[in-house]
């Protein structure tokens, strides 16, 4: 072979040589120049360093906590923080006792209608062993308590009306209004339910009235676990 053809062959790539052989000079031309020079060349990406790698770990956790957080319930305030924002204090230019007569009316209404009280037959019997389990599931909202017993001689009648029923306290607004709380333990009260009437404006308090007395020792409940609960007879030691 002359050192020219060694030389031109050296010059030209292999997969040229190749292709000529099985196609004519220009189809073997075209194919070379798309398939071989014009190919492209895909490089991998420079490896990450160690801290890139922390942080994409650590976003990568963020971003999962976030998710996991979002799908969770709100957490409920613990009782540091409730005192703290005073999510259950009464305002005290609204604890008037007048503000609290229509609660009142309709509390009334209401215990008519779990005594089931009718207003065209007002003498309904009513039997323990029926009434009773009503009475102690019932929503005590606006009833005007009067304390008849307690341990403590000076909360021996406060009368007031029930401005929040809570699982150890009751907070009555008095006539004089004035919010006092009445701690349920050791504490017996008195509250009485007008007969039904023809005119619901007409709710007379006289001899007639139902009148019911309240264990507060055996009333330690707030009202929405009482409206799901079984009540028991049983006997008390005390009485």
């Amino acid at each position: 072979m002359a050192p020219s053809d060694i030389a031109s062959s050296t010059r030209t790539h292999i997969a040229q040589q190749l292709l000529s052989r099985a196609h004519s000079p220009n189809t073997a031309s075209d194919i070379f120049t798309e398939r071989v020079k014009q190919k492209p060349l895909f490089l991998r990406p420079t490896s990450p360093t160690p801290a890139d790698n922390r942080s994409r770990r650590r976003l990568h956790r963020l971003r999962k906590k976030e998710y996991f957080l979002r799908k969770q319930k709100p957490k409920p305030l613990s009782a540091r923080e409730k005192r703290a924002t005073g999510i259950y204090n009464l305002p005290k230019d609204e604890m008037k006792y007048d503000v609290f007569k229509g609660l009142h009316q309709m509390w009334i209404e209401y215990m008519h209608d779990v005594l089931d009280l009718k207003r065209d037959n007002p003498q309904t019997y009513i039997n323990p062993l029926i009434h009773g389990s009503l009475l102690a599931s019932a929503d005590f909202h606006g009833a005007e308590l009067e304390v008849v017993r307690s341990r403590c001689v000076s909360r021996v009648g406060v009368k007031g009306i029930v401005a929040r029923d809570s699982k150890f306290t009751f907070i009555v607004v008095t006539e004089k209004d004035e919010a006092k709380t009445i701690p349920k333990e050791h504490t017996i009260f008195r509250f009485q339910i007008p007969l039904p009437t023809i005119d619901r404006t007409d709710l007379k308090t006289d001899e007639k009235n139902l009148i019911f007395e309240l264990h507060g020792s055996q009333f330690e409940n707030r009202p929405v676990d009482r409206a799901n609960r079984k009540f028991k007879w049983k006997n008390l030691d005390y009485l």
